[in-house]
């Protein structure tokens, strides 16, 4: 019975913002990074087509294109409505699914128009050569709400679901009546056809939705968000779900100091992960698929920026936590880890977020 209840107390540790160690796990691969494109400035997100070439945008404005040969170039796009402030700006990017045939992708980004500024999801598309992008739903989706004065909270990150439908994390823009409204569209993941722009509310009672990662072989999909002074948070998204954040103050303000899952709700759904006592700022989420991975085949990874590095989760088959470490060939060596992608190519893919133009995308390999 000791023995049992050290391993619970153990376990118990480890989900704390102190848990995780970086110390190499027995049996885990060694991992080599290398830089891909260096002298980039936030960048946000990354999407790997099947030819290899990679795509990334910049939240000040930007794609940049890093072709197979290694060739990092520009691709040229109007961005000139761009609403760039604060936490906002140009943000999530996926690749359409069958982009192989019709060159198109998605980014949802701060928009300004005609001097109001919002949220929307454009889609594009892109030229043979990678040179340039051209708006093909301008919007595709908008009426997502931004915090005009500061950025703050602006979400907003891009997936699709396996059978096709566009999942957008969104933030509640620090208004605290968003993310229990379900009339609006801040602090919810949303699900859209990507050919409509047919949109819906899919689960709510979120606070800043910057990860969304689907598990490879099941239809699980996990959400990642930033908590306040306390609990970051990864949950396990489900259909009507509310994810139990309320920050309303009683006189109509934004109160942060209330738990990011307020259990007190009817019905809301606690977190599979939680930092504990002690923020992080996990964003961005992906899982790591195939053989090559040894005993990290399987892990959910999360990019840290406070923290700086990326925290390894392993999750049971229903979406439980079992254990988590940090990846200790990542842990403080790059800065801030903004966002973490597994390629095409079964490589994982990491973007820095130090600002300066001294950022960088990493490659990252099992040797």
């Amino acid at each position: 019975m000791r023995a049992a209840l050290l391993a619970v107390l153990a376990l118990l540790a480890g989900c704390t913002a102190s848990g995780p160690s970086a110390a190499r796990p027995s049996g885990a691969p060694r991992l080599q990074v290398s830089v891909v494109a260096d002298g980039l400035d936030h960048p946000w997100d990354v999407a790997q087509a099947s030819d290899g070439t990679l795509l990334l945008d910049e939240r000040g404005g930007g794609f940049t294109a890093v072709l197979p040969d290694g060739t990092v170039q520009p691709v040229q796009a109007d961005l000139g409505d761009l609403f760039a402030r604060g936490e906002t700006g140009l943000m999530g990017l996926v690749l359409d699914p069958g982009f192989d045939g019709n060159r198109r992708f998605y980014s949802c980004q701060g928009v300004t128009d005609d001097g109001t500024p919002s949220i929307a999801v454009i889609a594009w598309t892109v030229s043979a050569d990678w040179r340039s992008a051209t708006r093909t739903a301008d919007p595709l989706i908008g009426d997502i709400p931004v915090n005009a004065s500061t950025g703050r909270h602006g979400g907003c990150r891009l997936r699709f679901t396996p059978d096709g439908a566009l999942l957008i994390g969104t933030g509640d823009n620090a208004v605290g009546t968003n993310p229990q409204d379900r009339s609006s569209r801040a602090g919810k993941v949303l699900l859209a056809d990507p050919t409509t722009g047919e949109t819906a509310v899919w689960n709510y009672g979120h606070r800043n939705v910057q990860g969304l990662a689907v598990r490879p072989g099941t239809n699980q999909i996990f959400g990642v968000e930033q908590g306040t002074f306390r609990d970051d948070e990864v949950n396990l998204l489900k259909p009507g779900g509310n994810y139990g954040y309320d920050p309303a103050g009683a006189d109509g303000g934004y109160d942060e100091s209330v738990p990011m899952t307020d259990t007190s709700i009817p019905g809301a759904i606690e977190a599979v992960w939680s930092s504990g006592a002690e923020t992080i700022a996990t964003c961005g989420g992906t899982f790591l698929d195939g053989a090559r991975w040894g005993s990290y085949d399987g892990l959910m990874l999360l990019g840290v920026l406070k923290g700086q590095g990326v925290l390894a989760l392993r999750l049971d088959r229903s979406g439980a936590l079992v254990d988590q470490f940090r990846l200790p060939e990542l842990e403080g060596r790059y800065g801030r880890i903004r966002t973490v992608q597994q390629g095409t190519d079964g490589d994982l893919y990491v973007t820095t977020d130090n600002g300066g133009g001294q950022d960088r995308l990493l490659r990252v390999t099992p040797r």
